[in-house]
This record gives C-alpha cells, sequence and structure tokens, in this order.
C-alpha cells in the first residue's frame, strides 16, 4: 500500500515536468531553465504553489498574482502520469521493465499533448525516443550471470525502428499518390501530405521500444481510433485533418499490452 502511494507520487512529480516539456517544447525552449513560471504573467511559481494537483485545487485553477486561469491540462497530464506508473508498477514491479515502459509512455503523453494543440511531434520526443529506444533494448540483452549477450531484443529494436516508420511512411506515400496525383484532388488548406514526419519518426520510436510486431500491430489498430474523432471533426469543423500522434499512442498501448493475444488470435483464424 505504501509503495504505491510512493509510486503515484513520484509519477505526479514526473507528470509535472512533462507539463514543462509540453509547454516549452514546442515553442523551442529549454526544458530546464528557467525554472517554472507563468505562462501569462512570467511571475515565478514558488515551490508551495507547484504540488501536483493540490495547488491547482487550492488556488481555483488560476495563477496566485495575475489570476489568470491555469489549463485544466497541468493537473490532467500529472494524474494520468501518475495512475501510469501505478499501472504500470502493479503489473511489473519495481524492474527494468517498469522503468523502460514509464520513459516511453512518458514520451508518448508528451508527443500526444504537443500533437493535439500544435500538430506537431517534437523531434526531442521521437527521435530521442528511437535513440533511447534502441540503446535500451540493446541493454535488455545483456545478462551478467552468466556473462552472456542476447542479441534478439537488439534486433527487434532495430526492425521495428525501420519497418514502424517505414510502413507509415509508404502508406501516405500510395495514398498521396492516389488521393492528389491519380483522382487530382485539391489539397485541403495547403495540406499535401497525408501523413506528416512527425508521423513516421513517432512510428519508428514506438517500434524502437516494442519491436516490429507491435508497431505493425500499432499502424493498423490507430485507424479504429481515429476514424470516429476523423469523422466527428469532418462534420463539425469541416476539416479533413486530424492530430494522429494521439491514436498512435494508442494503439501502442494496446499493442504493449494484448499485442500478442491479437497476433495470436489472427495468426489462428
Amino acid at each position: 500500500m505504501i509503495s504505491n502511494i510512493i509510486v503515484f507520487i513520484f509519477g505526479s512529480i514526473v507528470g509535472s515536468f512533462l507539463n514543462v516539456c509540453i509547454h516549452r517544447m514546442p515553442l523551442e525552449e529549454s526544458v530546464v531553465w528557467p525554472r517554472s513560471h507563468c505562462p501569462h504573467c512570467k511571475k515565478r511559481i514558488p515551490a508551495y504553489d507547484n504540488v501536483p494537483f493540490l495547488s491547482y485545487i487550492l488556488l481555483g485553477g488560476k495563477c496566485r498574482f495575475c489570476h489568470k486561469r491555469i489549463s485544466l491540462r497541468y493537473p490532467l497530464v500529472e494524474f494520468l502520469t501518475a495512475l501510469v506508473f501505478l499501472w504500470f508498477y502493479n503489473i511489473f514491479g519495481l524492474t527494468y521493465d517498469f522503468f523502460v515502459y514509464v520513459l516511453f509512455v512518458s514520451a508518448m503523453i508528451i508527443a500526444t499533448f504537443v500533437d493535439l494543440k500544435h500538430r506537431i511531434i517534437p523531434d526531442e520526443v521521437s527521435v530521442g525516443g528511437v535513440i533511447i529506444g534502441f540503446i535500451l533494448s540493446t541493454i535488455k540483452g545483456v545478462s551478467l550471470k552468466p556473462a552472456a549477450f542476447e542479441f534478439q531484443p537488439m534486433l527487434d529494436s532495430f526492425l521495428g525502428i525501420i519497418i514502424g516508420g517505414g510502413i507509415i511512411y509508404l502508406a501516405g506515400a500510395i495514398f498521396d499518390l492516389f488521393y492528389f496525383k491519380l483522382l487530382k484532388r485539391p489539397a485541403i488548406q495547403g495540406e499535401t501530405e497525408s501523413m506528416g514526419g512527425g508521423d513516421i519518426k513517432f512510428l519508428a520510436m514506438i517500434g524502437a521500444f516494442l519491436g516490429w510486431e507491435k508497431a505493425v500491430l500499432t499502424f493498423f489498430i490507430a485507424p479504429f481510433f481515429g476514424a470516429v474523432i476523423g469523422v466527428i471533426n469532418l462534420l463539425v469543423k469541416k476539416d479533413h485533418t486530424i492530430p494522429y500522434g494521439p491514436f498512435l499512442a494508442i494503439g501502442a498501448i494496446v499493442a504493449m499490452f494484448w499485442g500478442d493475444k491479437i497476433i495470436r488470435l489472427v495468426l489462428g483464424m
């Protein structure tokens, strides 16, 4: 019980840092310096006003100094991250996999919320995630007792990067060729690509952590979540474009936990 509380609190603190990344990365600002400050009046936020959840509630969702409203995203990200940490801790315990996967999902949380607002996925997350995912997967193959090295995790990660990024790039290129060239449909709002480069690098990052099979599965799962939102977005906002990163993230979570069962089911059919 105590360990669950500690993990939950630690997750909320990490979530507070993720909020800094979500706000600053699209602005190309340092996530380390300066210290946390109000995005409106730029006043530095004191430590007692920077406690996850509690500060937002006690301040009524407003800045202490300028009294302008603080986005609900801040406590939402903190709470979501804390839940993920607690969820993974109860599945993996305090193991190597726990630290790898909470790092992976933390990166996806940043990508999701940045993509929702700015329609971009920062290279610090996607490209950095590709590198870190490959390194961590390689380390997973190291055994000290007895001294040995298993190449499979490293190979799965490498193939995940190549196939994950390649399959979404190829799908986008085929669709663009068919839609814009063969059907000669005009681009809406200046859009000329169905899949942005950020999505390609993001799925490559997912492949680096989960391997090529689950990266491919993520590619096929994500449209089921995106289709509903896409239709609603088209009907309500008359906009055919949607940020695809959040759906890749949801697909990756499904693939991570239930991917093996889905693959066995498909192969069995």
